[in-house]
């Protein structure tokens, strides 16, 4: 009769010393940055800094609308890509009933596409002034 507690060990040896190399890693890194990396003190070191570039206003500052229509159209555009990715590794087994409803699905797709940019969701730039420039 093998002991459950040395069955366990011999079983998940690899995946314990994993999650203790990993554990250790980590406290080498964090350890040895405290202990190497450098310490100064001045008034810019508490001031945001975001690419090299100092910020400039509120950081509360409200976003346009376009902004998160341009949010929605990613994600719904994103998800019809993993729906066909998926239809993809299934299309030897789905046959021509799988390919019509790709079809269907991609042609509503692009309709909604088409009527995007027909309302103009996707001009991102400004509009140019019908002045022709600055006088």
């Amino acid at each position: 009769m093998v002991d459950p507690v040395t069955d366990l060990l011999a079983r998940y040896w690899a995946t314990g010393f994993f999650v203790v190399a990993v554990l250790g890693l980590c406290a080498f890194m964090v350890g040895a940055s405290s202990l190497l990396g450098g310490r100064s003190e001045g008034v810019s070191k508490s001031l945001p800094f975001e690419s090299g570039i100092v910020g400039t206003g509120d950081a509360r500052q409200r976003f346009s609308v376009k902004f998160y229509l341009v949010a929605m159209l990613f994600v719904i555009f994103d998800i019809e890509a993993v729906f066909l990715f998926a239809w993809a590794i299934v299309i030897e087994d789905v046959g021509w009933t799988g390919f019509w409803g790709a079809a269907v699905f991609i042609f509503i797709l692009l309709a909604g596409l088409l009527y995007d940019s027909r309302t103009g969701a996707l001009d991102w730039a400004p509009e140019s002034s019908s002045s022709g420039g600055n006088t």
